[in-house]
Parts: C-alpha cells; sequence; structure tokens
C-alpha cells in the first residue's frame, strides 16, 4: 500500500451516480434508491449527510459480507481525506508514556491479531417496531461480517504503561462536528473490558485488505461482540482515563432499559438505563427475496446467517406454518464465535398461494428469537424471527 492514500467525496448527485431502479417488496426500503459512493457497490441509501448506508439483504446468504457491500454508519460527517504518511494514533492520559504511533509502528512493533466478528448497528432493523420510534429506519442491512486485522488494544495499552488510577479508556476518530452543539463522537470502554479480551483489537485491515475509508481507514476498532456503537472508526486518539467517562453518546445516547430483555412496554418509557452492550441473538433469511415466485412441488433453497453476542449459534430453526412446528435447517462452517453462521434449508412448497417461512436462530446459551419485536424508545436490539413470504405457482 502507498505510504499515502487519498479519498474524496463529492456532492450525492456524484456520489450517487449509480442511482439504479430496482422494486422491494420489503416496505422498510421502499422508494429508496441504490447508490454507489467511492470504494463501494450499490448499497440502499438511508441518508446522505451523514452517510447511511444498507447493505442488500441478499448479501447475507455467505458468511463473509464483501468490503464494498458493507454498510456504512456515520452519526456526523466523515473525513474526506486521509494522509497516512502524517497520520498518528495517539494514546494519552493516566498511562506512563504517552505514544504518537504510525501505521507501519502498529505493523511492526506489535504482534497482529485477526478475528471474525460481526459489526452490526444498534439501530438495525428500526423499521420493526410499532409504535413507530424516531431515528434512521433502517431495515436488516445494518450490518456485516468481515475478518479483522490489526493490533490487540491491550498491547497498545501495555506498550503505553497504566497508571494504578487507569478506569476507562475513550476513543476519538477523525470525523469532527459541524457545528460546536454537535457532540463529538467520543465512546468509552473500561480498562478491565480491554485487558480481559484479546480479541478486542485496532485493525488496519479487512478481509485481507485495508479498510475501506468509509468502514473507517486507516483504522478502527473492533468490539466483538458488541454493537457497532463502540466501533470506533477513522481512529486518532486513545485515551486513558482516570474515572468514568460522561460524554453524550455513553451517558445520553446509546442505552436501554436495564432490565434482562433490554425492553418496556410499547410507548412506556424505562425508569432506568444502561450503556448497550453485547448483540442478541438473531437470523436472517436472505434468499430467496421476500416476494420471490416459486413453484409448487419443486423444492426451494433458503439461505441465510445466523450470530449472537459471542456465545455462538447452536441451530437454525424455519417453519412453514407460522411457528408451530419447526425445522433445524443445514449449519455452515463456524469461523468464530462472534461471526455470521451460514445456514440452508430445502423446502418443498406444497400448494399454490402465499406462503410464508420463519428463521429463528438458537445460540449456545439457549437464548433465541422473540417472535415478536421487544419493544424499547430507542429502537435497538431487534432480533424478532426473521420471515418472509414467497409466491406459489
Amino acid at each position: 500500500m502507498n505510504a499515502t492514500r487519498r479519498q474524496f467525496f463529492g456532492s450525492l448527485a456524484a456520489a450517487g451516480a449509480a442511482w439504479a431502479a430496482e422494486s422491494f417488496e420489503d416496505p422498510a426500503i421502499a422508494g429508496r434508491p441504490l447508490v454507489r459512493y467511492p470504494e463501494k457497490t450499490d448499497l440502499i441509501l438511508l441518508t446522505s449527510r451523514p452517510p447511511q448506508l444498507e447493505t442488500p439483504k441478499r448479501y447475507f446468504d455467505s458468511a463473509i459480507t464483501p468490503n464494498e457491500a458493507f454498510f456504512v454508519r456515520y452519526h456526523i460527517p466523515p473525513p474526506t481525506t486521509v494522509d497516512l504518511a502524517t497520520w498518528r494514533l495517539r494514546i494519552g492520559g493516566a498511562v506512563e508514556r504517552q505514544l504518537e504511533l504510525s501505521m507501519e509502528d502498529l505493523k511492526t512493533k506489535f504482534t497482529a491479531a485477526s478475528v471474525v466478528a460481526v459489526n452490526q448497528c444498534s439501530g438495525n432493523g428500526r423499521s420493526r417496531f410499532a409504535p413507530r420510534v424516531f431515528g434512521g429506519q433502517w431495515g436488516d442491512g445494518a450490518m456485516g461480517n468481515a475478518e479483522w486485522t490489526g493490533v490487540r488494544a491491550k498491547d497498545l495499552l501495555a506498550a503505553a504503561g497504566l497508571k494504578e488510577t487507569a478506569h476507562e479508556v475513550t476513543f476519538n476518530g477523525l470525523d469532527r462536528p459541524p457545528i460546536p452543539s454537535v457532540p463529538d463522537f467520543v465512546k468509552s470502554l473500561a480498562v478491565t473490558r480491554i485487558m480481559e479480551d484479546p480479541d478486542v483489537i485496532v485493525a488496519w485491515e479487512m478481509n485481507g485488505a485495508p479498510l475501506p475509508l468509509l468502514n473507517g481507514f486507516p483504522a478502527r476498532l473492533v468490539v466483538p461482540g458488541w454493537y457497532s456503537t463502540y466501533w470506533v472508526k477513522n481512529l486518532s486518539e486513545i485515551t486513558v482515563l482516570d474515572h468514568e467517562f460522561d460524554g453524550f453518546w455513553m451517558k445520553t445516547a446509546y442505552r436501554i432499559p436495564d432490565n434482562s430483555c433490554g425492553c418496556v412496554a410499547p410507548g412506556a418509557k424505562p425508569l432506568h438505563t444502561v450503556p448497550i452492550n453485547r448483540m442478541d441473538v438473531k437470523s436472517i433469511i436472505a434468499t430467496p427475496e421476500n416476494g420471490a415466485r416459486v413453484t409448487a412441488g419443486e423444492p426451494v433453497t433458503l439461505k441465510g446467517v445466523a450470530f449472537d453476542g459471542g456465545f455462538g449459534i447452536e441451530q437454525v430453526l424455519i417453519s412453514s406454518d407460522d411457528g408451530d412446528t419447526w425445522r433445524a435447517a443445514q449449519l455452515g462452517r463456524d469461523l468464530g464465535r462472534y461471526s455470521f453462521r451460514e445456514w440452508q434449508f430445502t423446502w418443498t412448497p406444497a400448494r399454490q398461494g402465499t406462503a410464508k417461512l420463519l428463521s429463528r436462530a438458537v445460540n449456545r446459551a439457549g437464548e433465541s428469537q422473540p417472535m415478536q419485536p421487544l419493544w424499547n424508545p430507542p429502537g435497538y436490539l431487534l432480533n424478532v424471527v426473521d420471515s418472509i413470504e414467497l409466491r406459489v405457482a
């Protein structure tokens, strides 16, 4: 890779020059255009400023999501250019040594580590909630799975030398608020969360290639098993604190009801909240597409993926009678407890008409997907049983 890498973004008119006409059966994304940004294929547009781009569901029939199809989510405008020759990762705060590390430093002074892990937006599937909640109305495509390669975050902290007072660690990227009233996107993790988990890494590579700029180039935090709000992109600053961090994106935003389901009665407000953290178990039917036509008496192969927050997938169950009975799908290769697990199931429609197929994942801790969305005010944690309807001729 060249010592300097730059990527520029034009207006939506330029970035979205590859709009494609496509009809979506899913009302969550009906009428939304496909757009093509630099380093990306056609993705579903949610917003352009800042960019929020959704992965079409058909990509979830395989365990690894291609870099060019990986979803994009920013809260504030991303950097439009990064000069790798001058970029440095700065580590400071309650440490013995302040560090400024170049990309070459990261690659040559530390042992590389890799993990296959799902990156999923906290609000993935928000459009499925009723009553409707505020926020980006994602369909099912605000997620992806990749092999991430970089350096263990614990090794970086060890190199800086943690002081005895070290309590939390904040992470900040190159994205900057457009006006002073907008809070900078800074996230935090407990020191123990980092030092006890070797899979928390600062990644510079994604599926064997440098990170796309919109997915965090030149480096991003990877927190396997936790929602992507913690996966800070375009990482530039790591600061060790001797106190609990009270920034907006931890104290106010990205919080869920403080109970076992992270839910309350629809329309209610929780009494107490905690920062969102581990992902719930989930499955997706990727193919056939919702509304596809099939033929009675002819086998149909359903494909999709399942995942959770780190226990690993035990089984995926399929129902063709609205959940009265379930049959086990065939699971694909296990790429690790944080990864998508491919599955497939052969089903033969017996009669003409409309057929509804359901998928339900179960993890190794015995957790499974609910039949109805478990509601919360910000529209997080959606892991309802997935479904498609097929037209049987």
